[in-house]
């Protein structure tokens, strides 16, 4: 017996020092970054951005595979199945493992539990406008307009389930006020009938929203995030206007399958963060208003799970269907 408990501890370390040598040599081989997106979103963007950076600090390809479908869960399927090697990861975001398992029955994954949750990357925050044929200048304004019953209002949105959707359901959640909701197939249709006055009011990603506010086509009214963007100084935030639980942007990050080796996702934490403190991503994600956040793998799984209690609850009674 002694022989054999001797054996199996022999075979224990043996193994657990090659997982950690696997660590330490790891990425041997190029590692794929499934955007569950298509091309050229603000995931798509993100994801390359990081991309590029961990390419040339481990020495491997880190490759972009587009992987789009069913609100982002086609992608982070195929992720939550792979190996937890280090070689399949995915740009994770509060569409596919907030909204959509919260709205989808057949997401086949937890979010939680099937992924390793490595780096959050940040994201763009939602903005309220109005159009100025309207004459709501801010959301005091807002808020008498939609008390007065012989001003019915509708407000726009990039469709049902997006963050936009989201925030302005809870905003009348959290008011007790309605406005019909006018869901559109993505931001640009929503923008062009915003400005041409078809609908009055927004609510939308803010990148998304930018270029009109600029040319004083839209009225921006306040924006989620938790301070006010360097690029538009002069729009107010929620939390400033007195509601703190109107913070919140459309964040995504890196994950991978659950399991992942911890030296790895230490790793790819390390120079993830590196990665989006660079002064060329930063002023490449700032024209788009993308705030980054850097967090400690442990913090983020912590974020994420945060994210599922609060809009989860908000994505089910906002009565979004899946794609």
């Amino acid at each position: 017996m002694r022989v054999a408990f001797l054996g199996a501890a022999v075979a224990l370390a043996s193994f657990l020092a090659a997982g950690a040598a696997s660590a330490q040599t790891w990425p041997v081989k190029p590692v794929r970054v499934i955007v569950p997106y298509g091309p050229g979103g603000t995931a798509d963007t993100l994801g390359r951005v990081v991309a590029d950076h961990l390419s040339e600090a481990f020495g491997q390809q880190f490759v972009i595979d587009n992987k789009a479908g069913a609100g982002g869960v086609v992608g982070s399927q195929l992720a939550a199945r792979a190996q937890a090697d280090g070689y399949t990861l995915v740009v994770s975001g509060v569409g596919s493992h907030v909204v959509a398992p919260a709205i989808n029955p057949n997401t086949n994954f937890d979010p939680m539990k099937d992924f390793t949750h490595i780096a959050l990357f940040g994201g763009p925050p939602a903005v309220f406008v109005a159009n100025p044929r309207t004459g709501i200048a801010d959301v005091a304004g807002l808020v008498a307009a939609l008390k007065d019953p012989a001003r019915p209002l509708a407000y726009a949105s990039p469709g049902a389930g997006t963050h936009g959707h989201l925030m302005a359901e809870f905003f009348l959640m959290k008011t007790g006020l309605k406005m019909e909701h006018i869901p559109y197939r993505g931001a640009g249709p929503a923008m062009g009938d915003l400005v041409a006055g078809h609908v009055p009011l927004g609510s939308t990603t803010f990148s998304t929203a930018a270029a009109p506010i600029r040319a004083g086509a839209l009225k921006p009214l306040a924006v989620t995030a938790a301070q006010r963007l360097p690029t538009f100084p002069d729009i107010p935030t929620f939390a400033e206007l007195g509601w703190p639980d109107m913070v919140g942007t459309v964040w995504f990050g890196l994950s991978g399958p659950a399991g992942m080796p911890a030296a790895v996702v230490e790793r790819l934490n390390r120079e993830t963060i590196r990665a989006l403190s660079t002064p060329a991503a930063r002023e490449r994600l700032a024209r788009d208003a993308i705030t980054t956040q850097p967090l400690t793998p442990v913090e983020f799984a912590r974020f994420v799970e945060a994210e599922i209690a609060l809009w989860g609850p908000v994505a089910k009674a906002s009565g979004a269907q899946p794609e």
